[in-house]
């Protein structure tokens, strides 16, 4: 039997036996979607509970639990043929568990040049390379065309995605590569990853701005009020969290996104 190689984002050597692949399971929201934008609705057999995008998946196929509790069970019943996961998304026991039965493709994605590379190397991995690349120049060109101005003054800005413990994304994240090319500082890019804070150790670090995700944890307008009272000075503002944080085919529409943010903040 012909063995296909490929090579993972974390260089690890991933073998198919079955290529072009006919049964993908996607572990990864932001890789679901992606996998449908590239037109692969036949080959993928499994998702995620927080797959939500597309619809027409979420509400049709199989689901394999959430990204950190997958049910290895279900996925067995499915018989991939790839599975896609995520090196932050989905933890390592679980993964390794996996791999030792089935190829195991692993992303890791931190930034936009990281993400553009796993468009283009998933397309390769599924037999839609030309696709893949077309998807990938189209967001590449996006950036470029709606990037800050010279007139923009980068705002210090917190982003928060979760509550009971208050939780900011910091330097080394994806989140954080949006926030700096959507001309914004973040006042925790010195530090790693996603810090735990108490709201007096954020109006100390003086933010002009502090953006609630409305995901993972769902801010809403009743949060502004909250945190509005120790940063009665600071423009709090609900985000789309999946403009900032999916890297996948999403990733269209986030530089227009991020333009009209600016343009608000102008006001």
């Amino acid at each position: 039997m012909e063995v296909h190689l490929f090579d993972d984002q974390l260089g690890r050597r991933v073998l198919l036996h079955q290529w072009p692949v006919k049964r993908i399971v996607s572990v990864v929201p932001s890789q679901t979607e992606l996998l449908y934008d590239l037109g692969l609705g036949e080959a993928v057999v499994g998702l995620t509970k927080f797959c939500i995008h597309p619809a027409e998946w979420f509400n049709n196929l199989p689901r394999v639990g959430g990204t950190k509790t997958l049910q290895l069970g279900k996925i067995a019943t499915l018989n991939p043929d790839v599975i896609l996961a995520n090196k932050e998304e989905n933890t390592q026991e679980q993964i390794e568990a996996l791999a030792a039965r089935y190829p195991v493709w692993v992303s890791d994605v931190f930034d936009l040049p990281s993400a553009l590379d796993m468009i283009r190397k998933v397309g390769a991995l599924c037999s839609k390379t030309t696709e893949a690349q077309t998807l990938a120049n189209e967001i590449d060109a996006a950036f470029a065309v709606h990037r800050p101005d010279a007139r923009w003054v980068p705002l210090r800005t917190a982003y928060l995605i979760w509550r009971k413990p208050y939780m900011a994304a910091a330097g080394g994240t994806f989140i954080d590569d949006m926030l700096r090319r959507a001309g914004f500082e973040n006042v925790y890019g010195e530090q790693r990853r996603y810090p735990e804070l108490q709201l007096q150790d954020l109006a100390a670090q003086k933010p002009e701005v502090v953006l609630l995700s409305s995901e993972p944890y769902p801010f809403a307008e009743k949060h502004i009020r909250e945190i509005r009272e120790d940063l009665p000075d600071a423009r709090i503002e609900l985000v789309d969290g999946e403009l900032f944080s999916w890297y996948g085919s999403r990733l269209r529409m986030s530089p227009r996104y991020f333009a009209q943010i600016r343009e608000k903040m102008s006001v």
